[in-house]
C-alpha cells in the first residue's frame, strides 16, 4: 500500500514538473523563431499544460483501463468548475470577463454535449476523436483571428513567459526531451499506483479515475488559482478553467481516441456524464448574473462537488 501511494504521489509530481519543463523549452524555441505570444499561448502553452492528462489518458487506454481514461477527463472537468472555481471564489470573489460568457462558456457547453453524444453508443471511436480534435483546431484558429482583429489577448496568451527567450537553444531542447521523458515515466508510475490502490480497496477504476486521477491532474490549476486568489490578484480568469475543460474534451480525448478507440462504461454514460452536463450548464447563471462568482456561489459549487464525490462512494 505504501509503495502504491509513493508511486501515485511520485507520478503526480513528475507529471507536473515534466509538463513545466516541456512548456518552458517549447516556448523558448517558439520565441526564438519570432512566433507571437498569442499563437504560442493558444497552442504550445495550452497543449503543454494539458500534457500530463494526455499522457495518463493514452497510457490508461493502451494498458486496458478505459474507465480511468474517461473518468479522469470527466472528473477533471467537474473538479475544475465545482471544486477549483468554488474554492478560489471562497478565498477571493472573481470578476467574470465578457469573453467568458460570450465565447468560452458556449464552446465548453458545445464540447461537452458533442462528447456525450459520441459516447452514447458505448465507445469513443477514432473518427469521433478526429472530429473532436478538428473542432479544437477550428476554435483555436477562430480565436487567434478574432483576437488579432480586436487587438485583445486571450488568457492563454497572457501566460507566455517572455523570459524564456533568454534560454539557450541547447538547454531548450534538453528541457523538451527531459519533459517528454518525465511525462512518460510519470504517467506510468501514477497509473500503476492508482490501479493498485483501486484493487486493494476494491474500488472500481471508474471511481479512481473520477477522483484520485482527476484531482491529481487538476492539482496545478487548483494551486495556481488558490494562490492567485490569496494574493488578491484581479486577473484570475474563469476563462482558464473553462479553457482547460475544452482542451480536456477536444484535445486529450480526441487524440487518445485517434490512437486507440476508448470503450465507455454504462456507469459513466448514465451518471457521471449527466453530472458533467449539469455543472457545465449550472455555471452559466452563476457567471451571468452579477458578472461575478461570489463567496456564496463558491460555497454552493464546493458543496455540489462534495455531494458528487460522496455519491460515488
Amino acid at each position: 500500500m505504501l509503495l502504491s501511494s509513493l508511486f501515485l504521489i511520485g507520478g503526480f509530481l513528475l507529471l507536473i514538473l515534466s509538463g513545466d519543463f516541456l512548456v518552458k523549452g517549447a516556448v523558448s524555441i517558439a520565441l526564438k523563431f519570432k512566433l507571437s505570444s498569442l499563437v504560442i499561448g493558444m497552442t504550445i502553452v495550452s497543449f503543454g499544460t494539458s500534457a500530463p492528462e494526455l499522457l495518463v489518458s493514452i497510457d490508461a487506454a493502451l494498458s486496458g483501463f478505459p474507465d480511468i481514461t474517461i473518468g479522469a477527463i470527466v472528473g477533471s472537468n467537474i473538479s475544475n468548475i465545482a471544486l477549483i472555481l468554488g474554492l478560489t471564489a471562497i478565498i477571493f470573489p472573481i470578476a467574470v470577463k465578457r469573453a467568458t460568457i460570450r465565447t468560452d462558456w458556449p464552446m465548453m457547453m458545445f464540447s461537452t454535449l458533442l462528447f456525450i453524444a459520441f459516447v452514447l453508443d458505448g465507445e469513443l471511436s477514432a473518427t469521433e476523436g478526429l472530429i473532436l480534435f478538428t473542432a479544437l483546431i477550428i476554435f483555436i484558429v477562430w480565436l487567434i483571428t478574432n483576437s488579432r482583429k480586436n487587438h485583445a489577448l486571450p488568457a492563454a496568451a497572457e501566460e507566455v513567459d517572455e523570459s524564456a527567450k533568454k534560454i539557450p537553444i541547447w538547454k531548450a531542447v534538453f528541457l523538451i526531451g527531459l519533459g517528454a521523458l518525465g511525462l512518460v515515466f510519470g504517467a506510468d508510475l501514477m497509473l500503476e499506483g492508482a490501479v493498485d490502490i483501486a484493487r486493494k480497496f476494491d474500488v472500481t477504476e471508474r471511481v479512481i479515475g473520477l477522483t484520485i486521477v482527476a484531482f491529481g491532474t487538476s492539482l496545478p490549476e487548483l494551486i495556481t488559482s488558490c494562490v492567485a486568489a490569496y494574493r488578491k490578484e484581479a486577473d484570475i480568469s474563469i476563462g482558464n478553467l473553462i479553457g482547460s475543460n475544452i482542451f480536456n474534451l477536444l484535445a486529450i480525448l480526441g487524440v487518445t481516441a485517434m490512437i486507440y478507440p476508448i470503450p465507455v462504461s454504462s456507469s459513466i454514460i448514465n451518471y457521471d456524464n449527466y453530472v458533467l452536463v449539469a455543472i457545465s450548464a449550472l455555471i452559466f447563471p452563476l457567471i451571468y448574473f452579477g458578472k461575478k462568482v461570489s463567496r456564496i456561489k463558491g460555497v454552493f459549487l464546493v458543496l455540489f462537488y462534495i455531494i458528487y464525490i460522496y455519491s460515488l462512494f
